[in-house]
């Protein structure tokens, strides 16, 4: 059972790509959050929001392309 490293490199480039994301938002939620009284809090809000739903989705991505390529489904 041989590993497909092409789907291997595939899977670590998106779990990097989720890397900063994971960071990213919840860093910018606080900020909206600290920020309340100005005018952009909702829109902050939902980039933040946006940021971390997206790292989850590229996790996701990320651990299912690496579990195909581990055992070649």
């Amino acid at each position: 059972m041989a590993t497909n490293k092409e789907l291997l490199s595939k899977g670590i480039k998106y779990l990097a790509g989720a890397l900063p994301l994971l960071f990213i938002g919840p860093a910018v939620i606080y900020n909206a959050f600290m920020n309340q009284q100005n005018v952009w809090h909702y829109l902050v809000l939902a980039i933040g929001i946006i940021a971390c739903l997206a790292a989850m989705f590229l996790m996701y991505l990320g651990l299912k392309t690496i579990m195909k390529s581990l055992f070649n489904d």
